[in-house]
């Protein structure tokens, strides 16, 4: 026999019978992660200015490049042009790059180098235009005076703060009313316009750059710092540049070509690669076809959290918010984001003018990248 009595289903589509069961949690789906700002960790030290400088230096080089495109008797000449005489000096030792011959410089005319070929018993080769020159190193004379002094200048580098900020407006009503899932209206609404200027902070630290014109900012251009990826310079590749591998599908052979371009000119220990969802799984896909699995296990892992080569021992790092055709390959130790004193992430009250209650977040910072030649990234690849 069916059941007549009195059900909740009975009370009306609105059920105004029954006391509310809402959950007391309240869930967010947008993603708001920092990866690359919680490895990086704080600054050892605030900014005390809007432009934040620092100071850079390198050795003197010793390498250059034959610049000289008359050059007759190329397996027999004894003198040729390179781009930076002063670079060299008499007694020098030098070797084209991939030549077995050794010569040695004994006269050098602003950027005519006059050579002794063949020294050291190898035997001569064609020399180039636009082949590189090691210098590997000077030979002096025994009571011989000082050589001329030669030294670099250290160059200043810096970088311009940028002002994050977000309001917070509450009424009173809403700050007296019992919420759903939360204890304080004004509490929350801090909390989630905090995240969103932490998910700004990464993303600008990322891809952010500055103005042409004014980048100090004035009453009409607003002051911006400059990214990671603007600041790469030096070590950009991208398929189709000579000697990169051929295709626009990331390899370990592109991410190893462009580690040891890096290592070979620069000191820098490139430790963390930072790649969007799409590049990972290409990483991911490096040892995919060598993995072994046995009849009982059941778990399959298909994850590349460390990558190790000849040129060091990298962390991947999955960001959402580095471009999906670029790699990019940091020395963390040279990679800074700094607040400017006093102004890191805070809550400032604003006096209301009516029944609510009002602030603002507010923080600035900036990003100190260190010797941009330590650094690189691969743009240009494939996101299909």
């Amino acid at each position: 026999m069916s059941f007549t009595g009195k059900a909740t289903y009975t009370a009306g589509a609105s059920f105004p019978e029954l006391a509310e069961d809402v959950s007391d949690l309240v869930g967010i789906v947008s993603p708001y992660e920092t990866p690359l700002l919680d490895l990086l960790g704080d600054a050892a030290n605030p900014a005390v200015s809007t432009y934040h400088e620092w100071l850079e230096d390198s050795l003197l080089p010793n390498k250059d490049v034959i610049s000289d495109s008359d050059l007759s008797n190329p397996s027999t000449t004894t003198e040729f042009d390179v781009a930076n005489g002063s670079r060299f000096q008499i007694g020098d030792q030098i070797q084209v790059e991939g030549s077995k011959e050794l010569m040695l410089v004994n006269l050098i005319n602003f950027n005519t180098l006059t050579v002794l070929r063949g020294y050291g018993g190898t035997i001569a080769e064609d020399l180039e235009n636009n082949t590189v020159v090691n210098i590997l190193g000077n030979a002096a004379l025994e009571g011989g005076d000082r050589p001329q002094s030669r030294f670099t200048n250290r160059i200043r580098q810096g970088n311009f703060t940028q002002i994050f900020t977000a309001s917070v407006e509450v009424s009173g009503s809403d700050l007296a009313a019992r919420q759903l899932g939360i204890a304080n209206e004004m509490d929350y609404q801090k909390q989630e316009r905090l995240r969103e200027l932490l998910r700004d902070l990464e993303n600008t630290v990322i891809n952010g750059g500055q103005p042409i014109a004014n980048p100090q900012g004035s009453g009409t251009v607003r002051r911006t710092l400059n990214g990671i990826i603007p600041h790469i310079n030096s070590n950009v590749f991208k398929p189709g540049d000579e000697g990169f591998p051929v295709g626009t599908a990331l390899d370990e052979e592109m991410l190893n070509y462009a580690l040891r371009q890096i290592w070979q000119s620069s000191s820098g220990n490139v430790d963390l690669i930072v790649v969007n969802g799409f590049q990972k799984r290409r990483i991911n896909s490096f040892i995919s076809p060598s993995r072994a699995f046995g009849p009982a296990d059941q778990k399959y892992t298909d994850l590349v959290s460390l990558y190790e080569s000849d040129f060091g021992l990298c962390r991947v790092v999955l960001s959402r918010w580095a471009p999906q055709n670029t790699v990019l390959l940091l020395d963390s130790s040279r990679v800074t984001v700094v607040p400017l004193a006093g102004r890191s992430f805070h809550f400032k009250p604003l006096s209301s003018g009516g029944d609510y209650e009002c602030g603002q977040l507010i923080g600035e910072y900036t990003l100190e990248m260190r010797n941009e030649e330590a650094h690189g990234c691969i743009r240009g690849l494939d996101t299909e």
